[in-house]
């Protein structure tokens, strides 16, 4: 597929209002008689395509179609019975089991494209897009690799499309709160961040199971490996438990992350972290015998980032998972809850702190008694139905076009969604490298080292590098299995 070289925008709008047809004036019967104020035009529909469209896909396509403006005219998913819900919803849409067959046929019917698919994935479906001019709306985490979500972003430029990553979240009031509350200096500079998951919910810290099975009938395994190694299927890994296995997924900080570590993100304008290091939960198998599962995620974490902030000092950011949390704030009152229970933020200031749950959702002061005391003016363009907006905050902004008002208002476009995948994944770095191991020298066959533990990794953002331990950097791009690419 040969790459457009310039795309001004990809607005059917913006098209209509060039053409010939507009230019005969007659013809175009305006909206307000069609349907009254805010009417959709039929031909200002966006027509969505959806890649990956069983569980949180079906979402995805659902949510976007709720908007009342998009229509969905394709579906994709390399399993039939995990697609047949949306299936039945939008039986006019034609279905494919391959992303590519769908993209080259349907071009030139469709203006955008879900992608909700296994993590690995990720990258080369919403480039194959792009590269087309189709917006884009990708579930989180942006990318699999920090290689990735730095080319996504850099096509989303490139190729003048209107993208969004799917951490909700970053659609709700309470970021926005707490951007105006941080801005107006109601805890002074912040100096640390706290986040926390209780996830992993599905199982990680494991051997890959050593038994192979024949896949169902309903599913293609190998379009489902796609960009992964080839390995024999197994069970209890489709259609949800792949999140623990590195070949597909990025483990709880990929799941997690980018909706709980977006607000301080947001709040406090970071960008790439200047290093990384960890702690990781071990598994035992015997008495002093630590297991080694190198293909799984670990089943917790505790990573540290810093972040060089230009005449201050650096920022600590701190994210746990696996049920790890920081030590309660004395301003909370003994039996007041911690974030939302099992996941939140806090952010310490010079002057004071401020906490949220998942998602940003239910910001307050510590304690929390100031909060009901905070006038602080709204400065900032709130997303009408917050969170549950998000999926309409994309297609009017690719109704708009490229550089629209709408586009503008996007909450959690490319340039956003990819410099914080990648401090996301920054953790994945250190936690990769913890369990990195070399022969001992004059050890037997047993014996290992482990130099990426107790160390910190030196991060070079703008080229994408680990300056001090080179091992780690096997992890910053993989290489894709057969022809695909980005």
């Amino acid at each position: 597929m040969k790459d457009k070289k310039e795309i001004k925008t990809n607005s059917r709008r913006e098209f209509l209002k060039g053409s010939t047809l507009a230019l005969a004036g007659f013809y175009i019967v305006p909206r307000h008689v069609l349907g009254g104020p805010g009417f959709v035009a039929p031909s200002d529909k966006l027509r969505v395509a959806g890649i990956g469209v069983g569980g949180m896909g079906y979402n995805d396509v659902s949510g976007v179609y709720r908007s009342e403006k998009a229509e969905i005219v394709a579906l994709c998913d390399v399993d039939d019975t995990r697609a047949q819900r949306a299936r039945d919803q939008h039986p006019k849409a034609p279905y494919y089991k391959d992303f590519r067959v769908m993209l080259e046929k349907e071009e030139k019917n469709i203006d955008a494209v879900t992608v909700s698919t296994p993590d690995h994935m990720h990258a080369v479906q919403a480039m194959m897009a792009m590269k087309m001019g189709k917006h884009v709306y990708v579930q989180k985490p942006l990318s699999h690799d920090i290689y990735e979500a730095r080319m996504l972003t850099q096509a989303a430029e490139k190729y003048k499309v209107v993208t969004q990553m799917g951490n909700q979240g970053s659609s709700g009031d309470g970021v926005r709160k707490m951007v105006e509350w941080y801005n107006a200096g109601l805890i002074g500079e912040a100096t640390k961040v706290y986040s926390w998951t209780n996830r992993p919910v599905w199982p990680q810290g494991i051997p890959w199971p050593n038994e192979p099975m024949t896949p169902p009938s309903d599913l293609d395994w190998d379009l489902w490996l796609g960009t992964a190694p080839y390995k024999d299927y197994v069970g209890n890994l489709v259609p949800f438990n792949w999140r623990g296995w590195w070949d597909y997924g990025t483990g709880a900080l990929g799941d997690m992350a980018c909706h709980i570590m977006e607000p301080p993100f947001r709040v406090l304008g970071l960008g790439y972290p200047k290093s990384a290091e960890c702690s990781v939960g071990s598994v035992y198998v015997g008495e002093f015998q630590r297991g080694y599962f190198p293909d799984s995620c670990p089943p917790s974490s505790h990573i540290t980032l810093r972040f060089d902030r230009p005449g201050k000092e650096d920022l600590e950011f701190h994210w746990m998972d696996g049920g790890i949390q920081p030590t309660r704030p004395e301003e909370l009152e003994p039996n007041e809850q911690m974030g939302d229970g099992g996941n939140g933020v806090i952010i310490e200031g010079t002057k004071g702190k401020m906490m949220c749950s998942t998602y940003g959702v239910n910001p307050q002061l510590l304690p929390t008694s100031k909060t009901k005391d905070i006038n602080v003016p709204e400065t900032l363009y709130r997303v009408p139905d917050g969170d549950r907006g998000h999926y309409r905050n994309w297609v009017e902004a690719c109704i708009g076009g490229y550089g629209s008002k709408e586009y503008q208002q996007l909450s959690s476009p490319f340039s956003v969604a990819g410099p914080l995948t990648e401090s996301v994944l920054m953790g994945n770095l250190a936690i990769r490298s913890y369990d990195y191991r070399v022969p001992r020298p004059g050890g037997n066959d047993n014996q290992f080292d482990y130099p990426g533990r107790g160390i910190k990794l030196v991060w070079d953002g703008p080229n994408m590098k680990i300056t001090n331990f080179d091992p780690a950097n096997q992890f910053v791009k993989r290489e894709y299995r057969g022809d695909y690419t980005l």
